[in-house]
């Protein structure tokens, strides 16, 4: 038996449930599908700029999520190659806090009606029905929608029916971790990075308890069969902290095991943004089935969040009643056809920009070349803190349409 939907939106993840939100408040229902049987916490924390904040306050869950998590007031870059003071970039005038991905997962999800969301819901296939698009799950479920939203990840089941290639890894990986101190840490709300010997790691504050860390480097193959195992995960870190001051290397000895994951950097070729299919009829991606990046600029939760609420008010404008009539059935999937292009339109520059700017920060911080580490630590480095602000000062508009 097939039910019908009007919008699905397959993934409940930053950019699923920000449309999702958006939607409902524009007044528009949609069925988010996630496969997993709870909302995925993956990640720990990300930093959120500007641009993810005024995204926040379009939805109307930003107050509540600044009472729980501090204003970072500026970014420390010191060197592991050269002995050199660190060097401090004030984020004056711009908004920046590490925000904890499950309560801003949590606030999403509270803000929706009952039973928007459907776990444990996994697409396996997806047909053409006319104007529809019918949606086969794992568990035999059958779902007919007229508009499929793929907000999936990097392995998008959408993605991949759009012909989208797989994306690539970039040779990085990362390993990240969520660190909590009972009754505060200490260190002040200040963003901590360390850069150099083929390694770039830090950490940074949510608020006064809660600590998260980052370190990606380039691995071996004997490396790459860490992943799974958090104890060597950990010992790992330690190990490439080394030249690190001992705040850092404290913060990783207190994370718990079961708070400590890893995995592969991959990114989209970004030429790919330009010639491939974002969107095709009444399918399209976002987030990280769209524009997956480096974690360098900090802007893959953020570009999602602006996805979301840049996809909301074009599916609301092409659904949209003019004088309250009924849309015949054709023209009401042109006209989604056509608010979805305009959505690839306004997201497809600015994924390119994010996705080529951050691989390239990547290869610079990351480089363990003599040259470009000496010209990376004594010159560039205090320019590179400006292009995160530059990037982050970015407004995709208000909600109404």
């Amino acid at each position: 038996m097939e039910t019908v939907q009007d919008i699905v939106i397959v993934g409940a993840g930053i950019s699923g449930l920000t449309t999702s939100l958006g939607l409902h408040r524009l007044g528009i229902r949609s069925l988010v599908l996630e496969s997993s049987d709870r909302l995925r916490i993956t990640g720990f924390a990300f930093t959120t700029w500007n641009n993810a904040w005024r995204v926040l306050d379009a939805i109307g869950i930003g107050e509540s999520l600044r009472r729980q998590h501090d204003l970072t007031p500026s970014i420390l870059v010191a060197s592991t190659f050269l002995v050199q003071p660190a060097s401090e970039i004030s984020f004056n005038g711009h908004e920046v806090r590490c925000l904890q991905r499950r309560l801003l997962l949590e606030a999403l999800a509270n803000e929706l009606p009952r039973d928007t969301i459907r776990f444990s819901s996994k697409v396996v296939s997806i047909e053409e029905s006319g104007f529809f698009k019918r949606l086969h799950l794992a568990d035999g479920t059958v779902l007919k929608t007229k508009v499929l939203i793929g907000c999936d990840g990097v392995n998008s089941v959408v993605a991949k029916w759009l012909g989208l290639q797989k994306p690539v890894f970039t040779g990085r990986s990362a390993i990240r971790g969520h660190t909590r101190f009972e009754g505060g840490h200490g260190f002040g709300p200040k963003f901590r990075q360390f850069v150099g010997k083929g390694v770039r790691s830090g950490f940074l504050p949510c608020n006064d308890e809660n600590v998260y860390w980052f370190l990606t480097w380039t691995p071996s193959t004997k490396e790459e069969e860490l992943e799974d195992d958090p104890v060597k995960l950990k010992q790992f870190v330690l190990n490439k902290l080394e030249d690190t001051p001992d705040d850092m290397k404290f913060v990783v000895e207190k994370t718990e095991l079961d708070s400590i994951a890893s995995n592969q950097i991959r990114y989209r070729r970004p030429w790919e943004l330009l010639w491939g299919n974002i969107s095709k009829g009444n399918v399209c991606v976002a987030g990280d089935a769209l524009h997956p990046m480096t974690p360098d600029l900090g802007q893959g939760a953020c570009s999602a969040l602006e996805d979301g609420i840049v996809l909301a008010r074009c599916l609301a404008e092409a659904l949209s009643k003019p004088g309250g009539e009924e849309i015949k059935e054709g023209e009401e999937h042109k006209r989604i056809e056509m608010g979805l292009k305009t959505f690839a339109e306004k997201r497809r520059w600015r994924s390119f920009d994010l996705i080529t700017t951050g691989y390239m920060m990547g290869f610079i911080q990351q480089n363990n070349g003599m040259i470009m580490s000496f010209l990376r630590d004594k010159f560039l480095s205090k320019f590179m803190p400006g292009m995160l602000l530059r990037k982050a000062d970015f407004d995709c508009g208000k909600l109404e349409y």
